[in-house]
């Protein structure tokens, strides 16, 4: 039962990403290329927890957990990028 509720998630979430990465590459303007950036960045980490959970192992847990942080910092340091023109100061 669960191996068919995850393969159900994989598609979804599959599905999500592929939209997310055609509003990337098409994206009217900046900020919403970073928004879909920042959720592609939140599909990925559904598809590992996801993995993880099929698996049966936390080794994913913690490897979305890295995923959440690292993207996290790049959707602050792109909006600083666009508010600022650098992203250190």
């Amino acid at each position: 039962m669960i191996e068919t509720a995850c393969a159900i998630a994989f598609v979804a979430i599959s599905a999500a990403m592929l939209l997310c990465l055609y509003r990337v590459l098409v994206g009217p303007d900046m900020p919403t290329r970073i928004l879909a950036l920042d959720t592609l960045t939140i599909n990925a980490i559904g598809l590992v927890v996801l993995a993880g959970i099929y698996w049966g192992t936390e080794l994913y847990f913690e490897v979305a957990l890295l995923f959440a942080m690292v993207g996290f910092l790049t959707t602050v340091a792109y909006c600083k990028y666009i508010l600022r023109g650098n992203v250190m100061e």
